[in-house]
């Protein structure tokens, strides 16, 4: 909360600086954020170092519905003529890193505000990296807890704690941000525009200051660039710091970073046949046209150069899927994860083999180690829960009048925290603002679900959790 109020008085200074009245809703926003922040302190302050299991189910989930409530208050009162419930769906899509938007005309729109949208999705990067290394691991969500070796091993060689672990990190996050803000500057970007879209497109979130995101800039150079950060967003950030102290070799011997860049060079290839087959352009343009919208849906950024909804069947259908897919454990990116997909076909690979050799021992490898069974039962949770999550969304959607493509497509993109849909409403062509109010508030409950591994949120509903 506090780093929140903190934030915000930089879009108050990006409106004053500009001369809009507006940097008042911030500095307003700021105090009370900052007021709300010291207060949850003071109330909680105790002598207990170690917070209970099911204390830090409850802190982990009502933090991050707390912040997408705060953080909604200066988009209420900016002129944007947002009701409440379009500036909470704004401000969870930023945190999450979703970039599903209902805020129409960017290109008008205060620099204020555009600053504010690029820093929560910022934030929220950053915020669920942490919460990957430290947390979800020690909570053992959704097979979370095979990273706990990992990264106590990391723990040990590097850094003696976990919060050493993140602030290193964190430390390496701000770097590839300013790095990545210096090349799209140095390409023809504002200073502006350059920082806010090194934030979203480190934080794999897709938040862009104009209405056609990227495409705006019709400049092969920067679409490489952001084609470049975005596969850097989605590979785990704890090798980047094994990578500085002197393990670089460790970031492609690690078998979930090589089969999440063969997936995207498979599924960029695929989409690059069918562009050429139909004709679309020369096969430079089109491999750049392709790289581009591959990896953003991928990675969950939610970019776009061009409405992928038009090209046909097969690309359709490969971009749905590719939604679900996401990027490594550790990084920026939400949905399903490389490494889980790595669990299962593992787990898959030894079932067949033991159909043809009853009497036989297989076991299941992943980074050339054993994958404990409490791992694998908790990776099929994960998925089946993912399944039903998504099939639940997109019915309750259905309910509420949208159409099976809108459906379909809007609980796909926003448990998978990805942003634009399919189709002509919420496409990268569209936005969210025409949906129903009742279906806004069901998409950020998907949103936090899929940020949240499920599990996080989904074990506060039942009963026995809230018995002593």
């Amino acid at each position: 909360m506090s780093t929140l109020a903190v934030a915000m008085f930089l879009p108050a200074a990006a409106d004053l600086a500009v001369g809009n009245e507006e940097w008042q809703v911030f500095a307003t926003g700021a105090a009370l954020t900052l007021f709300i922040g010291v207060m949850l302190v003071l109330t909680t302050r105790s002598n207990i170092r170690n917070l209970s299991l099911r204390q830090a189910f409850i802190l982990t989930t009502l933090s991050w519905l707390l912040m997408p409530a705060v953080a909604a208050l200066p988009l209420v009162f900016a002129d944007l003529d947002l009701s409440y419930t379009d500036a909470f769906f704004e401000a969870m899509s930023g945190l999450t890193t979703t970039g599903s938007t209902v805020i129409l005309g960017l290109d008008q729109t205060q620099p204020g505000i555009l600053l504010w949208r690029a820093l929560l999705q910022w934030l929220g990067g950053i915020g669920i990296i942490a919460m990957a290394i430290s947390i979800l691991p020690l909570l053992q969500v959704g097979g979370m807890q095979l990273f706990r070796m990992e990264s106590s091993d990391t723990s040990d060689k590097v850094m003696p704690r976990a919060a050493q672990i993140v602030t290193a990190i964190a430390v390496i996050y701000v770097a590839l941000t300013l790095l990545c803000a210096l090349i799209y500057w140095l390409f023809g970007m504002t200073g502006f525009d350059a920082m806010a879209h090194a934030m979203t497109t480190i934080a794999t979130g897709g938040f862009s200051t104009h209405d056609a995101s990227l495409g705006y800039f019709q400049d092969a150079r920067i679409d490489a660039t952001a084609t470049i950060f975005m596969v850097v967003g989605g590979l785990p950030f704890v090798l980047y710091l094994q990578a500085i102290r002197g393990r670089p070799g460790g970031l492609f011997r690690d078998s979930q970073v090589r089969w999440f860049l063969v997936m995207t060079a498979l599924a960029v290839f695929a989409v690059t046949v069918w562009l050429m087959r139909t004709g679309s352009g020369d096969l430079t343009s089109t491999f750049r046209l392709a790289a581009f919208n591959v990896v953003s849906v991928i990675t969950g950024t939610g970019y776009a150069t061009q409405d992928f909804s038009a090209w046909g069947p097969f690309a359709v259908a490969l971009m749905f899927f590719l939604m679900f897919v996401g990027g490594c454990a550790g990084s920026t990116t939400c949905g399903v994860k490389v490494f889980r997909i790595q669990v299962l076909h593992a787990t898959a690979r030894c079932q067949m083999r033991r159909l043809l050799q009853p009497h036989g021992v297989f076991i299941p490898y992943y980074n050339k180690r054993p994958i404990p069974e409490e791992v694998t039962a908790s990776v099929m949770g994960f998925f089946f829960l993912y399944v039903i999550s998504f099939a639940f969304i997109a019915i309750g959607l259905g309910v509420l009048g949208l159409d099976f493509l809108t459906a379909a497509s809007g609980a796909a993109t926003a448990i998978s925290n990805v942003g634009p849909g399919l189709g002509p409403t919420i496409g990268p062509s569209g936005t969210f603002a025409a949906l129903p109010d009742a279906a806004k508030w069901l998409l950020a409950f998907g949103m936090l679900l899929g940020r949240l591994e499920l599990f996080t949120v989904l074990v506060l509903l039942l009963p026995s959790f809230w018995r002593n």
